[in-house]
């Protein structure tokens, strides 16, 4: 990193400004900002959901479709051989407990639920392998419930631009459920993850190329001479 960050958190109203712009801005960007689990119900999101845990989502994709068509329905993998289930899912690391995880959530689901997966965060955060930011991605891709995911991307990106100080993801959501707006809570941590794949990277940020630049607590204390240097920040 070539500068630190400089100047204070932005106040609650400038946020509150600044927020429909960096969203505007970055989905013209990156118009496709969507959920990157493949799936096809709220079940196979969660399923997907509790694999993604220290594994990519592309990995994840490689594997699910594998499991849905030997596990089609919750029976079928709630009465899965624990081996076999491990066998599938072994490349996605932690295999053990993430195959015991889905095993156990399909007995819930059809014992509790009646088959479904559950709609409340509350509930959601009861079943083997799913935290917050695992019951608000099904909030809001499953359902449609304005939810913000603080993966690291977001929380990452969202102390740059001065949205939040802490490290923390349940005070990080706190802090951008207070300044985004409703309507793009969901939104934002898909462009959240969108921007810091391609230009906000951890280890390369490409902030001469940023569309928000002139929005970001960061981009604006950079030395412009930077700049002439080309590369990253």
């Amino acid at each position: 990193m070539k500068t630190a960050m400089k100047g204070r958190k932005p106040g609650k109203a400038v946020l509150r400004e600044r927020a429909p712009q960096i969203a505007g801005l970055l989905l013209g960007r990156y118009p496709e900002a969507e959920c990157t689990l493949d799936h096809q119900s709220p079940f196979e999101l969660l399923a997907g959901a509790i694999l993604a845990s220290q594994c990519t989502d592309e990995r994840v994709n490689k594997i699910t479709p594998h499991l849905f068509d030997r596990y089609p329905d919750l029976e079928s993998l709630a009465d899965a051989d624990q081996g076999e289930v491990e066998d599938i899912v072994r490349s996605c690391g932690l295999y053990r407990t993430k195959a015991r995880a889905l095993r156990e959530t399909a007995g819930i689901l059809l014992g509790r639920h009646g088959g479904q997966v559950p709609r409340s965060r509350e509930e959601l955060m009861e079943l083997p392998g799913v935290g917050r930011k695992v019951a608000n991605l099904i909030m809001g891709d499953a359902f449609g419930e304005q939810a913000v995911v603080v993966d690291t991307h977001c929380g990452r990106i969202s102390r740059l631009l001065g949205f939040t100080t802490s490290d923390n993801p349940v005070i990080v959501e706190r802090d951008l459920m207070e300044t985004l707006p409703r309507d793009i809570w969901t939104l934002w941590g898909h462009l959240m993850v969108a921007h810091g794949r391609v230009l906000c990277r951890a280890r390369c940020r490409l902030c001469f190329e940023c569309p928000v630049r002139s929005l970001c607590r960061y981009g604006l204390a950079l030395d412009p001479g930077l700049e002439e240097e080309g590369g990253c920040v």
